[in-house]
């Protein structure tokens, strides 16, 4: 445990772990004991740095999500044609739906946070936000009700990919999505990508 007053890294450690209690145990389970004894803190630190759970809570997620956003954000970046950014949709779906141990935390706390958001107003502004920046990156390439429709689409299928015992194909998702944008419109000036979003949140994609 690391104590003392030269301890720069101890509120992202809190972070840190405050996310991997909430993948083990869910937010039900979690407590600043917990947390605290995770990040090898203090108990003390945890009021002393967050005022109060729900405000803890809102900083991890809030890091956590923008991750995600990033990953948006770099792979629709990265595409040159409506043919390479439909691609990249279908990358983002398979992505997000892998089956490592990294990625199933990143789905447990996917859910947990929209869990949250169905009950508290303060984390269903923290999923729209969410939302709102991924669609903007979708937007780059499609038009505004398309990439609305591809965001559902990106959520919808990942979530099932991840949870069924025989995933479907990538080519089930990729009929999906030229399905969804066979009548769509690219922006006339597609938009130069923002700068990747930097957090000192844990580096977690779901």
């Amino acid at each position: 445990m690391t104590f003392g007053r030269h301890d720069p890294d101890r509120r992202d450690r809190i972070l840190r772990a405050t996310l991997d209690v909430i993948a083990e145990v869910g937010v039900a389970g979690a407590s600043h004991r917990r947390i605290a004894a995770r990040a090898g803190v203090p108990l003390g630190s945890m009021t002393y740095h967050f005022d109060g759970m729900d405000a803890l809570l809102r900083e991890a997620f809030t890091g956590f999500a923008m991750t995600v956003v990033t990953t948006f954000e770099q792979r629709l970046g990265a595409a040159r044609s409506p043919a390479e950014a439909r691609e990249a949709v279908a990358d983002l779906v398979h992505h997000l739906s892998r089956g490592d141990e990294g990625n199933q935390r990143s789905i447990v706390l996917t859910h947990e946070l929209y869990t949250l958001a169905a009950r508290k107003p303060a984390f269903r502004e923290l999923t729209r936000e969410w939302m709102r920046r991924s669609r903007v990156a979708l937007e780059w390439h499609f038009d505004p009700v398309t990439a609305r429709q591809l965001d559902a689409l990106i959520e919808g299928l990942a979530i099932h990919r991840a949870l069924e015992t025989e995933p479907h194909d990538r080519s089930l998702t990729i009929e999906a999505i030229a399905r969804i944008t066979a009548g769509a419109t690219s922006p006339a000036t597609p938009p130069t990508p923002a700068a990747p979003v930097t957090t000192s949140a844990p580096n977690t994609v779901r």
